[in-house]
């Protein structure tokens, strides 16, 4: 009987132990797991067994686990296990394999993988309350790790999107160049090799010798010097010449127009580490936008890597876990033209000053033009710090993007002037005023007076003060109409206000408080001097109501921006003859003579602006020329030219501006 009692104990003995051991791997798969699913390594560090914490240190592996889950930015890591039979656990005595699955999303893509997750079991220290314990090796991280492989990530290359111009001709595209390099083991003589190089390379030799001495280098290395343009032949061929050189084919921005449309579409160059702050996603070596189209539009052009997360072995085999492919960036087209903007350019041959050319009847901006200009694929290539000082103390100022600059606009203002007197009544076409001698002024302006060119025989009606550029006419009308009146008309015609554009260009401006409160200031504004400024897109734009029924369209660089009105019936339709009437004449007749040499007709306004600080004082001269072909009214271009007091002043911006327009024709250049 006693023996019986005894195996019965026994018995159930062995069944709560059973149950026991089992309900206690169970609390510590289902302990482990959740630390793992909530990414406390340290609290799953302290499950292992005893030989795992032997060849595993605490920071060891938490580190390890942090560092890959950080890089390959884990989210959504779920590990989910299946319990074995209990009777499979008293089958295992002192070690149980317990099936797990993981699954987690990476920035390349998800992840998952099955695994045993290995339970051994341990005698008890004082502290512990459970006997099983994680036998762990890296491969539960990533199974290709277990047998020490390396987890690595690497990309894959998205071409950056190129700018077009509106026939698809590119102005900024991806090309080829050659990075030139030394592989310091390859020096047959040194010495003479490295002033070859810096001759060719337009190096200093201490240059060269101190990337040699970076920590990095080693000598079987191909150190890069200098990159150079695929066309740079005679470069390329001194290279071949010396022996410890090397050249290796690179992608490179390059940029067709050069110089030409260096402010309009910018340059690319690597990330510092201040634009790294700005733009999240960027790593060391990256390009980004720096100047123009490029900055401005990065994020559409820039493209998305892709991402490649494998493991390498020592045997140099690779296994992909996860792999997403690149987005190429996004292509831009403008409405510009790219034979507008090289003519524009051209034409300055090197002198400083800023155009504008636009359709009148689309809005579409054929041209933004600034000279002098400096050469983007430089940029690219990388300038050194002597030819930016260059380029920084140039007097003409080659780094101002004066496009998107204001400037007085002397009398090419006075159509707008004209209009705006039209449309409150205050001016009557055909109406003539009687103006004595050269200058005007009122005894409270003090010493400030309104001066004319010429004196008139007669009465001075609007057409009259257009074509000889009469800056009195417009000067006592501006008075009688008040500053209220001529405020208003201005800002009709988008004063004050940002230009609506997806470029940035600065907004055009009454005055430095945004009124005329001086009688004196109103007077002067009226002609385009005073403290008025527009921008030569403005001023373009502010033409087209003239030939577009009245209507000022909103500028439009992009190909796909819309055609929209910015002022709606800034002239009324029964005015438009008198303003093209007038500024035909201007040409046949007024200040723009030179524009007849063309053999179709030409129409526009010329003017000058003086740079002073004050009403009184003289200073240098701007010349403007807003011009367009009479017969086909299908651009305007509006060209400033600056100092040109001692070069004919405004006749030689009209002159230019009819050259380009001939060319143009004669090149079948936006020709209806």
């Amino acid at each position: 009987m006693k023996r019986l009692i005894f195996l019965l104990l026994l018995i159930t003995f062995s069944i709560v132990a059973c149950s026991n051991q089992s309900d206690m791997l169970e609390k510590q798969i289902d302990t482990y797991t959740e630390d793992w699913n909530n990414n406390n390594f340290l609290e799953m560090y302290d499950l292992l067994s005893n030989d795992s914490k032997a060849e595993f240190s605490k920071e060891e592996f938490v580190s390890r686990y942090e560092k890959i889950y950080k890089d390959i930015e884990v989210d959504n890591l779920k590990v989910s296990y299946e319990i074995p039979e209990k009777s499979e656990i008293k089958k295992a005595e002192n070690e149980i394999d317990i099936p797990i699955k993981v699954s987690l999303d990476t920035l390349a893509g998800p992840i998952s993988f099955t695994e045993n997750l290995t339970f051994i079991f341990e005698e008890k220290t004082k502290d512990e309350t459970a006997n099983w314990k994680v036998d762990f090796h890296p491969g539960l991280i990533f199974p290709e790790l277990k047998d020490g492989g390396k987890l690595s990530i690497s990309h894959l290359p998205a071409e950056r999107g190129e700018i077009l111009d509106r026939n698809k001709k590119p102005l900024a595209l991806n090309g080829n160049a050659y990075e030139i390099g030394i592989t310091p083991e390859s020096f047959v003589d040194e010495e003479s090799e490295k002033q070859q190089l810096a001759k060719s390379l337009n190096l200093s030799l201490d240059q060269i010798n101190n990337t040699l001495s970076q920590t990095w280098v080693e000598d079987h290395l191909f150190v890069p010097l200098k990159k150079v343009q695929e066309d740079d032949s005679t470069t390329l061929n001194q290279i071949d010449d010396i022996p410890a050189a090397t050249k290796k084919k690179i992608k490179i921005r390059t940029y067709p127009l050069g110089p030409a449309a260096a402010h309009l579409v910018g340059y690319i160059g690597k990330i510092n580490a201040e634009e790294m702050k700005e733009n999240p996603g960027y790593q060391n070596g990256d390009s980004i936008g720096k100047r123009g189209l490029e900055q401005l539009y990065e994020k559409e052009l820039k493209g998305t890597l892709g991402t490649i997360i494998s493991v390498k072995n020592e045997d140099d085999s690779e296994v992909v876990l996860a792999e997403k492919p690149g987005n190429n960036g996004k292509t831009i087209t403008l409405a510009i033209d790219k034979n507008v903007q090289e003519e524009i350019f051209n034409s300055y041959d090197g002198k400083a000053g800023t155009a504008s050319a636009i359709d009148p009847q689309t809005g579409e901006v054929l041209a933004l033009v600034s000279s002098p200009a400096f050469e983007p694929n430089d940029f690219v290539l990388g300038v050194e710090k002597g030819d930016w000082e260059t380029l920084e103390n140039n007097p003409n100022m080659p780094l101002l993007n004066r496009f998107s600059s204001t400037f007085a606009p002397g009398s090419v203002i006075k159509p707008i002037t004209a209009a705006i007197g039209l449309k409150n009544e205050t001016i009557i076409a055909n109406e003539g005023l009687k103006i004595d001698g050269l200058t005007w002024g009122k005894e409270s302006w003090g010493s400030s007076k309104v001066k004319r060119v010429s004196t008139s025989s007669g009465p001075v009606d609007l057409n009259d003060a257009l074509v000889r550029s009469d800056n009195i006419y417009f000067a006592m009308q501006a008075t009688k109409m008040g500053e209220e009146k001529f405020v208003k008309g201005l800002k009709e015609f988008g004063f004050n206000s940002d230009i609506p554009t997806s470029y940035p260009i600065k907004k055009s401006s009454i005055s430095r408080d945004g009124e005329l409160s001086s009688e004196a200031l109103l007077a002067h504004s009226s002609y385009g001097q005073g403290e008025i400024e527009m921008s030569a897109l403005h001023l373009a734009s502010s033409y087209s109501p003239i030939l577009n029924n009245g209507d000022m369209l909103k500028p439009r660089i992009l190909e796909s921006d819309k055609k929209e009105v910015w002022g709606e019936s800034l002239i009324d339709e029964k005015n438009i003859n008198i303003f093209q009437d007038s500024l035909r004449s201007v040409v046949t007749d007024g200040t723009a003579k030179v524009a007849n040499k063309a053999d179709f007709p030409i129409a526009g306004k010329t003017g000058t602006a003086e740079l002073k600080s004050s009403l009184e004082e003289s200073g240098r001269e701007n010349g403007w020329f807003v011009g367009y072909p009479n017969d086909q009214q299908n651009i305007i271009i509006a060209m400033m030219v600056e100092e040109v007091e001692n070069e004919g002043a405004s006749t030689m911006v009209a002159e230019k501006v009819t050259d380009i327009l001939i060319e143009l024709r004669n090149k079948k250049i936006h020709s209806n």
